[in-house]
């Protein structure tokens, strides 16, 4: 099955429907009330036998972004069981192309998300995926509160 996950300036706080096939579901919020111009595509909608998905970012930021740290929390069943930070832009030798883009340009890229590496128990997940101009993590430029639902086990 093909799925096709799609977003791009819809309606902070409302929640919006991502992806569904018989065994995923994902949708999402922006954490602020802010509209954001920001597009991702994700294929295929499935956890089932697939190793990698692919994927497509369009990012209108709303500031430079000169520092980037990207912060995952995931809750699964309401339980935590990750929390993941990464800095992927220090403003020195950096590799990934996000980097240096400036307040209000358009930022497109594609790449690969391996998913077996990891093996989703059926369950609820809740996503948040911040990102942050600091290190401190005070200057918020991005969060996505995403949730999941693993319909069947993929064991």
């Amino acid at each position: 099955m093909f799925g096709l996950l799609f977003f791009l300036l819809f309606t902070p706080g409302v929640s919006e429907f991502l992806c569904m096939s018989s065994d995923l579901e994902i949708s999402y919020t922006f954490c602020d009330s802010t509209a954001h111009d920001f597009m991702f595509n994700l294929t295929p909608c499935s956890i089932m036998n697939k190793s990698v998905w692919k994927a497509d970012l369009t990012w209108i930021p709303r500031s430079d972004i000169t520092f980037l740290k990207v912060v995952f929390n995931v809750w699964y069943d309401s339980a935590k069981v990750l929390l993941w930070k990464e800095v992927l832009c220090s403003g020195v030798d950096d590799e990934y192309s996000v980097c240096g883009t400036p307040k209000g340009a358009t930022f497109a890229t594609t790449f690969d998300i391996k998913g077996s590496r990891t093996k989703f128990p059926k369950g609820n997940y809740n996503i948040i995926v911040q990102g942050f101009s600091d290190d401190s993590e005070n200057n918020m430029v991005i969060c996505l509160n995403l949730t999941m639902i693993v319909k069947q086990d993929a064991f």
